[in-house]
C-alpha cells in the first residue's frame, strides 16, 4: 500500500490545526490579560491624575493668597493622609520646602507639576488664563470699597430683573463683586446693565491699575505711540496724545480694527500679562515643584513591568501547553488514522475488515462494505444477465456448426431475439452509467401529456391479454424530454402488462402533472415493496428471464424521473394490484 506523504497526512493537518488553535488561544488569553492589566493601570493612573489635579489646585489656591509656604505644612500632611500618597514641595533647585513624610530620594524624580499661581499649568486646571484669578495682591479691597461696589452690583441686578433676565452676584478673590447669568440672555442685557460696575474703579484699584499701566508702558518702551490704561477687568486701552487731550478712551481692539498700529495688540497684551506677574509676585508664594508619589516606592505613577522570573514563567507555561497540545493531537490523530489505513488496505486486498464503534469512521466502513457488496452483487447480476443470452447464442451456433440444428429462418429469429435482448440489457446499463456519472443529457420542451400517453398505449396495445385503458383530465402540458418521458411511461406500462394475468386491466391516468399507472396484477408483498427500484430485482423473486426484462427498468425509471425534478411512488397489495405514481414539476 502506498503511504500518504507526511505533508498530506490527516495527522499533519490535524496537528497543524491544533497548534494554530493553541497559539490563538494562548495569544488571545495573553492579549486579554494585557488589556485587562492595562485598563486597570490606566484607571489607576487616571485616579492618580485626579489626585494630582486636586493637590495642585489646593496648593495653587494657597499660593495665590500667601506670600510664602510657611503655613502650608499642615494642609499638605492632611491631604497626603487622605489620599495615602506622599506629597512633597521643592524649590526649583530641588531643595525640600515641605514633605508629608519620609521616603525615597526625589532628587532625580519627575515633578507632577510646578505650583505657580502666576504661570498656571493649563493641562491641570483646564482653564485658558495663565494667571490665577485668586491672586488678588494689591487689588484686595477694604470693606468700605466692597460695599460701594455692592451698591453698583445691586443696581445691575435690578436692571437685569426689569429686562426679564435672572442672575446672581459673585465675589471675586479681591472682594470685587461680579454678576453672573443664571438664565439665557438674548437681548444683551448683561453688558448694558453691568456697564457702571465694570467701569467703576475704587481708590485701591485705581492706585494698583495706575501702577500696572506704568509697568506696561515701561515694558512697551513707548513703541505704540500712546499711553496704556487698564480697566478693573484687566483690559488694555490705548490713549494717543490727542485722545488724552479730549479724554477719549479707545479700546485696544477697536484701535487695531481701524488699523492705527498693526500688531500692537499682541505686544500690549504680552506686556500687560508680564507686568501683572511683576506686580503680583510679592503677594504670592514663590514657584515650587510638586511631587505626588507612592510613599513606599517613590514612583510618581503606576507602571507595568515584566520581570525575568515572570517572563520565564510565561514561556514555560506556553511551551507546556504547546507540548501537551502536540502530544494529545498525535495520539488522537493516530487513533483517527488507524481505521482509515485499515480500510485502505482492505480495499487494496479486496478483503473485508471489521471496524467496531459508532463514530463517523465506523459508519464510513459499513457504508464502504455495503457499497462493495452491492458492487459485487451487481457484477454477478450483470454477468448472469449477459451469460444467458450469450450461452443461448453460442449453443445454437455450435449446434448449427455440428449440423444438429438447421440454419433456417427459425434459427435466425432465435438468434435475433437473443441479440436484441442482449442489446436491450447493454442499453439499460449505459443509461444507468450515464445517470450515475451525471452525464445524462435531457432536452426538455413543452409537451402535452395526452400525446405521450397515447403514443405509449398505442405501442403496447395487443402486447398482452389485458385491457389497456386511459383516463386524461384536461390537456396538461409539462416541460420534459419527450423521448425520456416516453421511456419512463413505457417501462411502467410494460411492467404492468407483464405482471397482470389474462383478463386483467392496466389503466394510465393523467391529472394535471401527475401520471398514474394502475394494474390488477399479482401485486408486491410488503417485504419486497422497498426493493422495487433496486437494480436486477424482479417481482418473481428469481433470476429467471422467462418473464422478460433485464431487472433494470424500474431503476432507470426512477433515475429519469428524478432527473426531470419529479418523484415516483409505488403502492401495492398482494393479489390485488400495483399503482405507480409519477409527479412531474408543473
Amino acid at each position: 500500500m502506498n503511504r500518504v506523504p507526511w505533508r498530506h497526512s490527516l495527522v499533519t493537518r490535524l496537528l497543524a490545526t491544533s497548534v494554530l488553535i493553541a497559539i490563538a488561544a494562548i495569544g488571545s488569553t495573553a492579549w486579554l490579560a494585557v488589556r485587562t492589566a492595562t485598563r486597570v493601570i490606566s484607571q489607576e493612573q487616571g485616579r492618580s491624575l485626579t489626585d494630582d489635579k486636586g493637590v495642585y489646585d489646593m496648593l495653587v489656591a494657597y499660593a495665590a493668597g500667601h506670600p510664602d509656604w510657611s503655613q502650608a505644612s499642615e494642609l499638605i500632611r492632611e491631604r497626603a493622609a487622605t489620599l495615602g500618597r506622599r506629597i512633597t514641595l521643592m524649590t526649583e533647585d530641588r531643595q525640600v520646602i515641605i514633605d508629608s513624610g519620609p521616603g525615597a530620594s526625589l532628587a532625580t524624580a519627575r515633578p507632577s507639576a510646578v505650583v505657580d499661581p502666576l504661570n498656571l499649568d493649563l493641562g491641570l486646571n483646564g482653564g485658558t488664563e495663565r494667571i490665577d484669578p485668586r491672586a488678588a495682591g494689591p487689588y484686595r479691597l477694604p470693606a468700605a470699597e466692597r460695599a460701594e461696589l455692592r451698591a453698583h452690583a445691586k443696581r445691575a441686578m435690578e436692571c437685569l430683573a426689569s429686562a426679564g433676565v435672572s442672575g446672581r452676584v459673585v465675589d471675586t478673590a479681591s472682594g470685587r463683586p461680579s454678576v453672573e447669568l443664571t438664565a439665557p440672555d438674548s437681548s444683551g442685557a448683561l453688558a448694558r446693565c453691568t456697564t457702571d460696575l465694570a467701569t467703576t474703579a475704587t481708590r485701591t484699584e485705581e492706585k494698583a491699575l495706575r501702577t500696572l499701566g506704568k509697568l506696561t508702558d515701561a515694558c512697551l518702551g513707548g513703541v505704540i505711540g500712546g499711553t496704556v490704561l487698564v480697566s478693573p477687568q484687566f483690559s488694555a486701552f490705548v490713549l494717543s496724545p490727542e485722545e488724552i487731550a479730549d479724554r477719549t478712551v479707545v479700546p485696544l481692539d477697536f484701535a487695531d480694527s481701524k488699523g492705527a498700529v498693526q500688531g500692537r495688540t499682541a505686544r500690549v497684551r504680552s506686556c500687560l500679562e508680564k507686568s501683572r506677574r511683576t506686580q503680583l509676585q510679592p503677594f504670592v508664594a514663590p514657584p515650587a515643584l510638586l511631587f505626588v508619589t507612592d510613599p513606599d516606592t517613590g514612583a510618581d505613577q503606576t507602571t507595568f513591568t515584566l520581570s525575568r522570573e515572570n517572563t520565564v514563567r510565561i514561556v514555560t507555561v506556553t511551551g507546556a501547553v504547546l507540548f501537551v497540545t502536540i502530544a494529545v493531537t498525535m495520539l488522537a490523530g493516530r487513533r483517527l488514522v488507524r481505521p482509515l489505513r485499515a480500510l485502505t488496505e482492505s480495499v487494496d486486498r479486496q478483503a473485508p475488515v471489521v471496524i467496531s464503534g459508532r463514530d463517523e469512521i465506523a459508519h464510513l466502513a459499513r457504508a464502504l462494505h455495503t457499497s462493495a457488496e452491492q458492487r459485487r452483487a451487481m457484477v454477478n447480476d450483470v454477468a448472469h444477465e449477459l451469460r444467458t443470452p450469450l450461452t443461448n447464442i453460442r449453443s445454437w451456433l455450435e449446434a448449427a456448426q455440428d449440423d444438429l440444428a438447421p440454419t433456417d429462418a427459425q434459427l435466425v429469429n432465435l438468434l435475433h431475439d437473443e441479440s436484441v435482448q442482449l442489446q436491450h440489457l447493454i442499453d439499460d446499463l449505459s443509461d444507468l452509467a450515464s445517470v450515475d456519472a451525471g452525464t445524462l443529457r435531457l432536452h426538455p420542451e413543452p409537451i402535452r401529456l395526452s400525446d405521450v400517453v397515447e403514443q405509449v398505449t398505442d405501442a403496447h396495445r395487443g402486447s398482452g391479454p389485458v385491457r389497456l385503458e386511459t383516463t386524461i383530465e384536461g390537456d396538461p402540458v409539462v416541460l420534459a424530454d419527450p423521448v425520456r418521458l416516453r421511456q419512463v411511461l413505457g417501462n411502467l406500462v410494460s411492467n404492468a402488462i407483464r405482471y397482470t394475468p389474462k383478463g386483467g386491466a392496466v389503466t394510465v391516468a393523467v391529472q394535471q402533472s401527475t401520471i398514474t399507472v394502475r394494474d390488477t396484477g399479482i401485486g408486491i408483498s410488503d417485504d419486497d415493496l422497498p426493493r422495487v427500484f433496486d437494480r436486477f430485482w424482479r417481482a418473481d423473486g428469481s433470476r429467471s428471464r422467462t418473464t422478460g426484462g433485464s431487472g433494470l427498468g424500474l431503476a432507470i425509471t426512477r433515475k429519469l424521473v428524478e432527473a426531470h425534478g419529479g418523484t415516483i411512488e409505488v403502492a401495492s397489495t398482494l393479489g390485488v394490484g400495483t399503482t405507480f405514481t409519477v409527479r412531474l414539476p408543473s
